[in-house]
């Protein structure tokens, strides 16, 4: 591995963790002060949570569509998505289901 290749990956690593902070820090803040409403508050931390998935996938797992393992690993990533949204969803009904059926 070249110089120039393992600087640029630090670079990233640092990109990376410089925006994940920035991603944290804004829904703490405005959680913590309460300066706007809940609505806004709740949107505004799934925007910074779901744009803070995109930053971890791309500066530290190194999920890239480009290449050809790239591919791989954005189908083995929705496969990932797929099979978790079907234990929750799956969970959520169970339990909606036993709350109606044991409640009198």
């Amino acid at each position: 591995m070249s110089q120039q290749h393992a600087d640029s990956g630090v670079q990233d690593y640092v990109k990376g963790f410089i925006a994940s902070l920035i991603l944290t820090i804004i829904p703490f803040y405005f959680v913590a002060t309460q300066s706007l409403p809940d609505t806004i508050t709740y949107v505004l931390m799934f925007g910074c949570a779901i744009v803070q998935l995109l930053v971890h996938l791309v500066y530290f797992l190194h999920m890239e569509i480009r290449t050809e393992d790239g591919q791989w690993n954005m189908i083995s990533l929705v496969f990932t998505a797929l099979v978790v949204f079907i234990v929750i969803a799956g969970s959520i009904w169970i339990m909606w289901n036993l709350n109606v059926n044991m409640m009198m």
